[in-house]
C-alpha cells in the first residue's frame, strides 16, 4: 500500500522485488550448477567441441544449410559477444575467481596466485591471434574480387588490398573456433571451485557469487552455441579444425598439464584432493 511501511510490509508478509529476483537467481545457479560443474563435463566437453566441430563442418560442405540470421556476421551475438569473447570471459572470471578461492582459502597471496591465470590466457589469446594473422598475411594475396579474379600483386598487406578496395585470401585459421574452446573451457574449469563452496544466503557474498554463477553459465552456452554456428556457416574445414585444435591445446597445457604442478597458478581449490583431479585428466 502507498502509506505502508517498510516494517509493515514485512510483518504483512510482503515480499521485495529484489529478493524475489534473488530467488529467481538462485534457482538458474541451481541449474547452471548441476550442469557445469560436474567432473564429467570437464572431462568430455572438449570431445564434445571438437565432434560438433567435424560434424557442422561436413554439414555445411555436404548439405548446407539455408541462410539465416545467425549466419549474418553482424548478428547481436557475434557483435556484441564473440567479436570481444576474451573482454568478456576476463572481467566475469576476475571477481569470480578472486571472490570463491578467498571465501575457501582465506589467502590474499593465493588468490593473486590464481588471479594470474587470467596473465596467462590473456598471453594464450594474444600469441594465438598474433600467428593466426601472419599466417593469414604470408599465405594470402590480393585480388578484385572474392571469386579470386584479377590478382593484384601490388598489395602485399590484407590492409593495403581492404583500403584499396581488394579481397585478401590466405589461410584464415578460425579464431572464432579457437576463442570460444579455448574461453568455454576455462570458464567450465574456474566453476569446479563451486564443489567445495558454501556462502551463507544472508551474505552479500552469497548474492554476488549466484550472480556471477548465471553471468558465467549463461556466457559458456553462448560461447558453444556460437561456436556450433561457426561449424555450420562460416571458414572451411581445416581452417576450423586448425581453430579448434589452438583452443584445445591452450586448454590442455594450462589446467591438463602445467596447472597440475606447483609453479605454475594451480587449479582452482576444492573440497576434493588434487589427485582427484589429476585423476579426472588420466581418464
Amino acid at each position: 500500500m502507498k502509506g505502508e511501511t517498510v516494517a509493515e510490509r514485512v510483518r504483512g508478509g510482503g515480499r521485495w522485488p529484489t529478493r524475489s529476483g534473488m530467488e529467481h537467481l538462485e534457482r538458474c545457479a541451481w541449474v547452471l550448477r548441476g550442469t557445469l560443474v560436474r567432473s564429467a563435463v570437464r572431462r568430455y566437453l572438449p570431445w564434445a567441441l571438437a565432434a560438433s566441430m567435424l560434424a557442422g563442418s561436413l554439414l555445411k560442405e555436404l548439405s548446407p544449410l539455408p541462410e539465416s540470421y545467425l549466419s549474418n556476421k553482424r548478428n547481436v551475438l557475434n557483435v556484441y559477444f564473440v567479436k570481444v569473447a576474451w573482454g568478456w570471459t576476463f572481467c566475469l572470471l576476475l571477481p569470480f575467481i578472486a571472490l570463491t578461492n578467498y571465501h575457501l582459502t582465506g589467502k590474499a597471496g593465493l588468490v593473486l596466485r590464481r588471479l594470474s591465470t587470467l596473465l596467462v590466457g590473456t598471453a594464450i589469446w594474444y600469441v594465438c591471434t598474433a600467428i593466426f594473422s601472419n599466417i593469414e598475411h604470408y599465405t594470402g594475396s590480393c585480388y578484385q574480387s572474392p571469386t579470386l579474379e584479377g590478382e593484384r600483386k601490388e598489395h602485399q598487406s590484407k590492409q593495403q588490398c581492404h583500403g584499396e578496395g581488394g579481397f585478401w585470401h590466405g589461410f584464415d585459421i578460425s579464431g572464432h573456433s579457437f576463442l570460444l574452446t579455448f574461453c568455454a573451457l576455462m570458464i567450465v574449469e574456474e566453476m569446479a571451485v563451486l564443489h567445495g563452496l558454501k556462502t551463507d544466503r544472508s551474505h552479500c557474498l552469497h548474492s554476488a557469487i549466484t550472480t556471477l554463477v548465471v553471468a558465467l553459465g549463461f556466457l559458456t552456452f553462448i560461447w558453444v552455441w556460437m561456436f556450433l554456428c561457426t561449424a555450420i556457416y562460416f571458414h572451411n574445414l581445416s581452417q576450423k579444425v586448425c581453430g579448434t585444435l589452438f583452443g584445445l591445446l591452450g586448454w590442455y597445457g594450462t589446467y591438463g598439464s602445467w596447472y597440475l604442478k606447483s609453479f605454475s597458478p594451480g587449479l582452482p581449490p576444492q573440497s576434493s584432493s588434487l589427485n582427484l583431479k589429476q585423476d579426472t585428466y588420466k581418464k
